[in-house]
């Protein structure tokens, strides 16, 4: 299996002058300025996606920041930011107090 494929598009003058500006302004060529763009703008959709998809209730905000490939915090702050209202209640935040607790190894339990 290639590691990479060939994809080609054809583009509006408008944006293809964008790409100029930028390969002139980074001094890279073309291929590297567009997967640079095409990463960033795959990461954007990816976070906006799964923190709609948070939103919705359809999953957790630590799998919302997994899928999105960013971390737990960075999406605390999306979320915070695009004004999503949380989706957790008092047993979730008691389930990962205890599993943090947990990991730390402290002894302490959590009120019921």
């Amino acid at each position: 299996m290639k590691r990479e494929q060939m994809v080609g598009s054809r583009l509006p003058q408008e944006l293809l002058k964008d790409l100029e500006m930028i390969e002139r302004l980074e001094q890279t060529d073309r291929s590297t300025t567009v997967r640079k763009l095409l990463y960033r703008a795959v990461g954007e959709w990816k976070q906006e996606y799964y923190a709609r998809q948070y939103g919705e209730g359809k999953t957790t905000l630590a799998r919302a920041a997994r899928e999105a490939g960013v971390s737990l915090w960075e999406m605390v702050d999306y979320v915070r930011q695009k004004k999503i209202a949380a989706q957790y209640d008092l047993e979730e935040f008691k389930k990962d107090v205890e599993a943090v607790l947990r990991r730390t190894g402290s002894t302490r339990a959590v009120v019921q």
